[in-house]
C-alpha cells in the first residue's frame, strides 16, 4: 500500500512552462472579462437610475403644468394679457352696441354714402319730372 502524500509549502510540482503561462493568461483574461462585465452592469444601472429620475420629473411636469402649479412661460403670460385686452375691447363694443352707438366700418360708410347720393339723385329727378323740366 502506498503512503498518501501530504501537501505543504515545500511540495514541488513539475509543470511545463507553457502550462504555467497558459494558466496565467487564462486568469488574466478571466479577470479582464469579469471587470468588463461589472463595468457594463454599472453603466446600465446608472442609465436606469437616470431614466427613472427623468420619468419621475416628466410625470410631475405632465401633471402639474396644466394645473399651473409649475409656473408659465413668458409667451403664455403675453397671450393671457392679450386675451384680457381683447375681452375688455369686446365689452366696450358690446356696451356701445347696446347703447345704440354701434361702430361701423369703412365699407358700411361707403355703402351709406353711395345710397344717400342715389336717393338724392332720384329725388332731384322726381322733382324735375314734377316741375316739367
Amino acid at each position: 500500500m502506498t503512503k498518501p502524500q501530504r501537501l505543504n509549502e515545500n511540495t514541488e510540482v513539475a509543470l511545463p512552462l507553457r502550462n504555467i503561462l497558459s494558466m496565467v493568461a487564462a486568469a488574466s483574461v478571466a479577470t479582464w472579462a469579469y471587470f468588463g462585465i461589472i463595468e457594463r452592469l454599472n453603466q446600465i444601472e446608472t442609465n436606469i437610475t437616470m431614466m427613472e429620475s427623468n420619468l419621475e420629473q416628466n410625470t410631475e411636469f405632465r401633471i402639474k403644468w396644466p394645473r399651473g402649479e409649475m409656473g408659465s412661460l413668458p409667451a403664455d403670460s403675453e397671450q393671457f394679457m392679450l386675451i384680457e385686452h381683447l375681452a375688455t375691447e369686446l365689452e366696450k363694443l358690446q356696451d356701445e352696441i347696446e347703447g345704440g352707438k354701434a361702430p361701423y366700418d369703412q365699407q358700411q360708410k361707403l355703402t351709406l354714402e353711395f345710397y344717400e347720393k342715389r336717393i338724392t339723385n332720384l329725388e332731384e329727378h322726381i322733382e324735375k319730372m314734377r316741375n316739367g323740366d
